[in-house]
C-alpha cells in the first residue's frame, strides 16, 4: 500500500510509503502517475484541482490551491494555502452521539486519598513557590531521593520548578497560583512540600489564600528566610512525609476514576491516520467505562472547531467552546500575530500544510464523544467524559495544565518524537513504527502497526490494558528516564 485516502470525498491521498516521480499509484479505482518525488506522510493530488479550489483530507476542506494542481502533483506549502481567517460566528447544530455503556471495564491499582479521590503514583513533590527557591528545592529532592530510597509503598521524590512566583500581576499571577495549586492537590502526590523564599508576590501565606484548605500531614510549608539552613529543614520536613506517605497501599480501583490527558506533538501526516484515531478510540472506551478524558491545545482546534462544537451536550457548553475558541483567536491578534500560525517547522517537514489540516487529525484524539464540559486555564475536571481545556499548543504548557487539571496521565501523540515528561505520567504514542523502532527509549507505544494490518479494536484494547497497567504502577519511558518538568501560560508584563 503506497498511498492511502482517508475520506471518499478527498482529492488527495497521504503517502505511506515513499512514491518515486513516474510511479504509477492506485487508489481504488483511481489510478495517476507522480509527477513528483514524495515523502512519505506528505499528501498526493489523486485529481487535477484548479487554483483557488478546496483541497480536500479527512472529508474536509484544508485549504486551497495557490495554482493549479495537476493529478498525481505532490501538494504542499508551495501550492497549498489555509482557508482561515479572523474571528468567525458559529451555529449550535449539534449532532450528539449515543452514550455507550461498557459492561467490562475491569480495575487498576491505585491509592485511595481523602475526598473520594484516586491517585495512580504516591510520590512526594516539592513544589517553589516563586524561581528563586528552584536550586534549593532541588538539593532537598537530591538529598532526600538518597536518604530514603527503598522506603515502601514510596514512588520517588520530585521536585517541580519553574520560572515564575514573583514580579508577576493580576491574570498572570494567578494563573501561575492556580496551576501549583492544583499540583499540591494533585491525588499523585502522595506529600507535598510547599517551598518559599518569604518576599515574593507568591508568598505561602498568599499561595494558601488560593490552596484553600488542605491536609497538614499531607502538605507541609517552609519559607527559606525564616530558617537557618532550608536544605536541613527541607529534609526534615520531608521525613516527615515519607511517613505518611508509606501508609499508603495500593488498591483495586475501578477505571472509572481514571482522568486521562489528550496531548500531540511533533505532529506527521499519519497523525490523523493512526496515533491520533487510537487515541480518539481509547478516550470512547474508557468514557464508556465512565472515565474522563480531557483534549486541549485550543489553536490545534482552529479549522475543526465546529466538529467539536456541534458535539456539545447543551447549548450552554456550545457557548463556553465559542467563547474558548475566540479568546484564544483574540489573545494572538492582541499580538498583532497571525492566528493560523501553525504547524511548526517539523510538522511541515513530516507531511502537515495548513493548520486546517493539523486540526482535524488533532481533535480525533477526542474520539467520538459527546463534550460534556468547557475548562479554563487552571481549572480541575468536574464532570466525568470529554472535557476541553483551555492551553495553548506548547508541548510542556499544554501538558502541565492537563496534569493540574487533575489527569492521572497523559496520551501524548507523536510523528516526530520527542522525551517529555511532565509532573504525571506521560506515555508517547508514535504514529509510526519507524520513530517507534528508532527512538524506543522515548516512545511507549506504537500506533503504525494500523498501516501493516493491526485492527482498531485490537490495538485500543492493548492501549488500554497498557494504560491500566501504567495507572497500577508500570513507569512509562519519560518516567524511567526521570523527566518530570512543568511550564506555566504567561500573557501579561514582568515587573
Amino acid at each position: 500500500m503506497a498511498v492511502i485516502k482517508i475520506h471518499e470525498r478527498d482529492n488527495v491521498a497521504v503517502v505511506i510509503d515513499k512514491v518515486s516521480k513516474g510511479e504509477v499509484v492506485k487508489v481504488g479505482s483511481c489510478s495517476v502517475i507522480a509527477l513528483d518525488d514524495i515523502d512519505q506522510g506528505h499528501k498526493i493530488a489523486l485529481y487535477d484541482i484548479e487554483q483557488g479550489e478546496n483541497v480536500i483530507k479527512y472529508g474536509f476542506p484544508i485549504g486551497h490551491a495557490t495554482t493549479h494542481i495537476k493529478a498525481g502533483q505532490w501538494v504542499h506549502s508551495h501550492n497549498l494555502k489555509t482557508n482561515l481567517g479572523e474571528l468567525t460566528e458559529y451555529e449550535y447544530t449539534p449532532r450528539l452521539s449515543d452514550v455507550k455503556v461498557a459492561e467490562e471495564c475491569g480495575t487498576f491499582r491505585g491509592f485511595i486519598r481523602e475526598g473520594d479521590k484516586v491517585g495512580i503514583r504516591n510520590e512526594i513533590w516539592i513544589i517553589p513557590t516563586v524561581s528563586c527557591v528552584n536550586r534549593n528545592a532541588e538539593l532537598i529532592a537530591k538529598i532526600s531521593k538518597e536518604r530514603f530510597k527503598g522506603v515502601k509503598n514510596l514512588d520517588g521524590i520530585y521536585e517541580l520548578t519553574h520560572p515564575y512566583g514573583c514580579s508577576q500581576l493580576g491574570q498572570d499571577q494567578l494563573n501561575t497560583q492556580k496551576i501549583l495549586a492544583n499540583l499540591v492537590n494533585h491525588p499523585n502526590a502522595g506529600g507535598v512540600l510547599v517551598l518559599g523564599l518569604g518576599c515574593e508576590n507568591n508568598n505561602v501565606d498568599e499561595f494558601k489564600k488560593v490552596l484553600g484548605k488542605y491536609n497538614s500531614d499531607r502538605v507541609k510549608f517552609l519559607v527559606a528566610q525564616e530558617v537557618e539552613d532550608e536544605i536541613e529543614a527541607g529534609v526534615g520536613l520531608i521525613e516527615e512525609l515519607v511517613e505518611y506517605v508509606s501508609q499508603f497501599e495500593r488498591q483495586d480501583c475501578p477505571v472509572s476514576k481514571l482522568v486521562v490527558g489528550l496531548k500531540c506533538g511533533g505532529s506527521d501526516g499519519f497523525s490523523g491516520i493512526t496515533a491520533n484515531p487510537l487515541v480518539g478510540s481509547f478516550s470512547d472506551k474508557l468514557i464508556s467505562c465512565g472515565g474522563s478524558t480531557v483534549l486541549t491545545e485550543v489553536p490545534e482546534m482552529f479549522g475543526a472547531e465546529t466538529i467539536l462544537m456541534n458535539r456539545a451536550i447543551s447549548r450552554e457548553v456550545f457557548d463556553k467552546i465559542v467563547k474558548m475558541i475566540n479568546d484564544f483567536k483574540e489573545y494572538f491578534m492582541s499580538y498583532n500575530q497571525p492566528i493560523y500560525e501553525n504547524p511548526s517547522p517539523g510538522n511541515k517537514k513530516g507531511g502537515i500544510t495548513t493548520l486546517e489540516e493539523k486540526s482535524l487529525g488533532c481533535v480525533q484524539k477526542g474520539g467520538t464523544s459527546n463534550v460534556v464540559d468547557v475548562l479554563d486555564y487552571g481549572d480541575v475536571v468536574k464532570n466525568s467524559g470529554l472535557s476541553l481545556l483551555t492551553g495553548p499548543g506548547n508541548d510542556m504548557v499544554a501538558s502541565t495544565v492537563l496534569a493540574a487539571a487533575g489527569c492521572h496521565l497523559i496520551l501524548f501523540t507523536t510523528g516526530r518524537g520527542t522525551p517529555l515528561g511532565t509532573a504525571v505520567p506521560t506515555i508517547k504514542i508514535s504514529t509510526n513504527a519507524n520513530l517507534y523502532n528508532r527512538k524506543s527509549n522515548w516512545i511507549d507505544f506504537d500506533a503504525g502497526r494500523l498501516l501493516s494490518g493491526e485492527t482498531m479494536e485490537k490495538l485500543t484494547s492493548e492501549l488500554m490494558r497498557y494504560v491500566i497497567n501504567v495507572a497500577s504502577g508500570e513507569k512509562s519511558k519519560a518516567e524511567k528516564m526521570g523527566f518530570k518538568e512543568i511550564a506555566i501560560f504567561k500573557n501579561g508584563v514582568t515587573l
